[in-house]
């Protein structure tokens, strides 16, 4: 059984996907960027402030569905630039407790003014 999740504190789907599904005690949330949650419109002119935009994003949705900061155990990230990894990675740290998710980071080509993106899975341990 599976319940899809969209949080009215983060921007909802723009094509045929789901912001967040939870799956028994796992939830998986959809890529997140620093997207206004009405119009889209991007957030945040430097790499620190896009990654906080798009960080509360991605908790908006995981706590629309059920989920704290604590429960999540793996998170890729997106970054148009690997050369902001240094200035992302000091804003990320401060995110996630100890022991840290799981990570995988890659470049790639972002659109609409984005500069990262972040998906998540986690796991409810209540």
């Amino acid at each position: 059984m599976k319940e899809a999740f969209n949080s009215s504190k983060a921007p909802g789907p723009m094509g045929a996907y789901s912001p967040a599904v939870k799956a028994g005690a796992v939830i998986f949330v959809s890529g997140q960027g620093p997207e206004d949650a009405v119009t889209h419109a991007a957030k945040g002119n430097n790499i620190e402030e896009q990654t906080r935009f798009a960080l509360d994003n991605l908790l908006a949705q995981l706590e629309a569905a059920g989920a704290e900061r604590d429960d999540v155990v793996k998170v890729n990230v997106y970054l148009k630039d690997l050369n902001d990894f240094e200035r992302f990675n000091q804003v990320y740290a401060g995110y996630f407790p100890d022991p840290k998710p799981a990570r995988t980071t890659v470049g790639c080509d972002l659109i609409n003014g984005i500069m990262i993106e972040l998906d998540a899975v986690a796991l409810l341990s209540k």
